[in-house]
This record gives structure tokens, C-alpha cells and sequence, in this order.
């Protein structure tokens, strides 16, 4: 089997990685990947975004399955795109189709679909240009903080939590301008919900699902959860409060009835549904869906797949998912993100990286490197996450921090508090 994983990030790399260790996978390819991925597969000079190009490397590389990483290209119809081509109609992606993919493609559609399936999430409601007279009257209805959301990708930057309602109005009618481009269309209102967050992620063939391994991730770049969102500072596995009782509730209220609407709708989804969720006093609830693996979650749970995850993914591919098996490791995995000076505002690049070869018991994921004259160097905000493992989730964060130590770059910065709150 040749595999064909698109993507450039710490995600991707956790997934080369993984299936880099199955021995019924012959070559993989990266497109265009990293410095870290370099070292389990090819890396290719190709834009996942540019469907014709990802066409020629799939039919050059002779590749059998195409694994999709980031949520852009599922949102833009990649999977389409395959069906709809002879040549590659019958090569399997692992990523839903342009309909499925509304799950993150479009918040408005998430909230409609869970309302209608009776999934518990926060109240909403939706504003356009021709309805945005009613924001505010809306917005009265609600106690702050004012949860709102550009409708489609915004890059990670569309989703607002405002204490006034004044300002909230103002940054709705702001987004409905043009603040987040075509993503800000529409607008999602919805009721701030007061708990603590987790990501569940299942892989699906569209019939049956497996349950892969939860996490936690920490989304804001001061400790103690201060400061700006990110893109993910990192990440624990397994989630303490997520026991047996709770996991129920969440596959009972959640995840069946996910599988069952889509199901419903014609919709036969085939690859990976993350739930972003919120364990409110002990109640799961849907904060959204997205139709990809996370990132930093991937650099914790698929270090805790202890079985072959080329069976699962094959499992999809060929339809049998229901007769594969799934086994965990019971260990505490940890991430760490050292990410770029400034980030997630603006940053330099190009900085060389040391120590790489220092680090001792943990696995350092590339998230944003590049390899330049035989130097890996920085290329992104977020440039490596250093995960361990450990009988508890401090002896992990211990070794993920001691060879923290030993890595540098100018500017690096890290979180010293993941796993605080647990």
C-alpha cells in the first residue's frame, strides 16, 4: 500500500508516524508536510488545496489511499473531486465529501442538524445581512458573555466571546461586513456555556464507528488559560473526568445520534468526526463538530493506539470497519507546543532549530518546520510538540518538560501549566 497523507502540520506528522510502523504500508507520502515527516515518508512539493496538482502526485506515486489532514480541502470538496475524476474514483479518501463536511464547514448547518436530531448544544440562532436587525433584540434574551460565530472557516480566528452586549452587536454586524470574508455570510449566536472542555474523535466508514482515544487540549497562549486563542498549546490523554459514566452519556446522546442523523439525511460520511464538546456538571454537550482530526489532540491520541491504525483507516477504505479491532494504550500521553516568539500574532520564520537530537523518552512532532540547507528551521507559529508518556499525567508532563528544556530556537515559548486544570 502507498498512502498519501495531505497536510503540513503536527497532526500530520503523528499520522506518518503511526502508520509508518504497520507493515502493511509500503511508501507514504506527505504532501507537502515538514521537516519531522521527512524522516516516515516522502515529502511533496504540493498544495492540498490545489486539486489538480494533488491528481498528478496520487497517479505519479501510484497511491492507493488519501488521507486527509486539514479541514480546508474536505470543506472544498476534495472528496468530490475524487469521485468525479475516472482516474480517481476508485482510490479511497479518508475525509468526508462537501456534504458531510458542512458538520465544520458551516456552523449554521451543525446547529440545525443537532437541533433536529435532539443532540444537546447551546441555544442559537442565526443572523444574516437581511436578518441582522434582530440581533440585538436577540442578544437581550441572553445573559453575557455572548458567544458568536462567522458561519464557515475563518482559520481558526471566527468564533467571539463578548461581555458586552454592545460590542457584541457591533462585532456581529462587523463580521457580517466582511470581517472574516465569505466564512462571515452568516453568523451563529449562541448561549455561553460554563464548563470544561474535552475532544472525542471516532473514525467511521458511514456504517459502523470506532472510538478513538479522548483528550484535552489548551487552546490559549498565557498560562492559566490567559491571553489569545491558538491553534492548540497542548495536550493530555486520557481525560480524568471522562470515565466509563460520562463516555456514556457521550456516546448515547452524542455520537449515535451524529451517526443516525447522517444517516437520516442521505449523508454517508467516511473518515474522522472530532466532537468538540463540554462537560457541563457532568452533562456532555456539542460546542461544535469538526470533520478532521485535532491538532494538538492527534500528538497524544494516536501515540495511545496501541493496535495498527492502518487497519482502521483500511477498515474504511473497504467498507468493514465493524471488523476491526481497536486497542489503547492505558498510559497518560502528553503534548507539549514550543511555539514561535509573538505567535499567535505576528512572528518571524527561519530561525534554526538545536537539540533535536538531545531529547531522550518522548517523540517531538513537527507541527510548522521546514529543512533549509540540511537545517530544520522554523516555519510556523506553532513549530514542535514534545509528547511522553507515564503512569500519570505528571510523570508524562515531566518528561515532555525536561526535554523541552533541551530544545531551542530564538524566541521559543511554551506553556509551563498543561494539565493544570485536571
Amino acid at each position: 500500500m502507498n498512502l498519501l497523507i495531505l497536510g503540513s502540520g503536527g497532526r500530520e506528522h503523528a499520522l506518518s508516524w503511526k502508520l509508518a510502523q504497520s507493515t502493511k504500508v509500503d511508501r507514504i507520502f506527505i504532501a507537502p508536510g515538514n521537516a519531522g515527516t521527512s524522516a516516515s515518508g516522502t515529502n511533496l512539493n504540493v498544495d492540498p488545496g490545489n486539486f489538480p496538482e494533488v491528481k498528478k502526485a496520487v497517479l505519479e506515486n501510484k497511491i492507493n489511499i488519501v488521507i486527509v489532514g486539514p479541514e480546508a480541502p474536505l470543506v472544498e470538496g476534495i472528496h468530490d473531486f475524487f469521485l468525479a475524476d475516472s482516474d480517481l474514483k476508485n482510490i479511497p479518501v479518508i475525509g468526508p465529501d462537501k456534504s458531510a463536511a458542512r458538520l465544520e464547514g458551516s456552523k449554521d448547518f451543525a446547529k440545525e442538524f443537532m437541533t433536529k436530531y435532539g443532540i444537546p448544544t447551546a441555544t442559537y440562532r442565526s443572523f444574516d445581512k437581511t436578518t441582522a436587525s434582530g440581533v440585538f433584540s436577540f442578544l437581550k434574551t441572553m445573559a453575557p458573555p455572548y458567544v458568536i460565530k462567522a458561519d464557515g472557516l475563518a482559520a481558526g480566528k471566527g468564533v467571539l466571546i463578548i461581555d458586552d452586549i454592545i460590542e457584541a452587536e457591533k462585532e456581529v454586524v462587523s463580521i457580517l461586513n466582511g470581517k472574516f470574508g465569505k466564512a462571515g455570510s452568516r453568523v451563529v449566536i449562541e448561549q455561553f456555556l460554563k464548563g470544561i472542555e474535552l475532544s472525542v474523535f471516532i473514525i467511521t466508514d458511514g456504517t459502523s464507528y470506532k472510538l478513538l482515544p479522548e483528550a484535552k487540549d489548551y487552546k490559549r497562549a498565557g498560562e492559566g488559560d490567559t491571553g489569545l486563542n491558538t491553534g492548540g498549546m497542548g495536550a493530555v490523554s486520557p481525560v480524568p473526568f471522562a470515565g466509563k459514566a460520562f463516555m456514556d452519556k457521550v456516546k448515547v446522546r452524542i455520537i449515535d445520534p451524529t451517526m443516525n442523523g447522517l444517516a437520516d439525511e442521505g449523508i454517508r460520511y467516511k473518515g474522522f468526526i472530532f466532537f468538540g464538546l463540554i462537560n457541563v456538571d457532568g452533562e456532555p454537550y456539542v460546542i461544535e463538530y469538526n470533520a478532521r482530526l485535532g491538532d494538538p489532540e492527534s500528538e497524544v491520541i494516536i501515540p495511545r493506539i496501541k493496535s495498527d491504525l492502518f487497519d482502521l483507516i483500511e477498515g474504511v477504505a473497504e467498507g468493514n470497519l465493524e471488523k476491526r479491532k481497536i486497542e489503547f494504550d492505558d498510559r497518560f500521553v502528553t503534548t507539549v507546543m514550543a511555539v514561535s516568539g509573538g505567535y499567535p500574532g505576528e512572528y518571524s520564520k527561519g530561525y534554526p532549530v538545536y537539540g533535536l537530537k538531545e531529547v531522550r523518552d518522548s517523540v517531538v512532532f513537527h507541527a510548522g518546520t521546514k529543512i533549509n540547507d540540511d537545517d530544520i528551521v522554523t516555519y510556523g507559529g506553532r513549530v514542535l510538540a514534545v509528547t511522553s508518556w507515564g503512569d500519570t499525567m505528571k510523570e508524562a508532563l515531566l518528561t515532555s518538560y525536561r526535554n523541552l528544556l533541551l530544545i531551542r530556537f530564538k524566541g521559543a515559548y511554551y506553556r509551563n501549566d498543561i494539565g493544570f486544570d485536571l
